[in-house]
């Protein structure tokens, strides 16, 4: 149900190449840091969003969604669940066509906001995982 064969399709080849990538910092060991750069490696520019604002992979940092002066496609949340909602939140309001929620990242109430708002979404599902499948 929150990982749709069709939806994550559509997000990884048909949305647009610009992911969020929120709770991504320079700290390696964190998921989020390798699946950044499997993102680029298949082509998707990635904007770091981290309180720090820190520059990531060559790309520039910001602090929240709402502090990128351009247009992002993908909102992909590695941050806790229980956090995980107000981020689906901003990226509607940002005007993101899709949200997409790491591995173990799961809010109901969040997933049920972001499809009433019109948008797609999956929830406890890898990109770096998922896009290598689609050949």
């Amino acid at each position: 149900m929150y990982g749709d064969p069709s939806t994550i399709r559509k997000i990884l080849t048909e949305l647009g190449d610009t992911w969020a990538v929120v709770g991504l910092s320079h700290n390696e060991q964190r998921a989020a840091h390798g699946v950044a750069e499997v993102l680029q490696r298949y082509g998707k520019r990635i904007v770091p969003v981290h309180p720090k604002a820190e520059t990531v992979h060559g790309e520039q940092g910001y602090p929240s969604l709402a502090a990128i002066p351009f247009p992002v496609d993908v909102v992909d949340v590695f941050v806790n669940s229980e956090h995980a909602g107000g981020v689906a939140d901003e990226a509607v309001a940002v005007g993101a066509k899709a949200v997409w929620f790491q591995l173990g990242v799961i809010d109901e109430a969040a997933w049920d906001r972001v499809q009433d708002s019109g948008l797609d979404m999956v929830m406890d599902r890898c990109p770096a995982i998922e896009i290598p499948r689609l050949g």
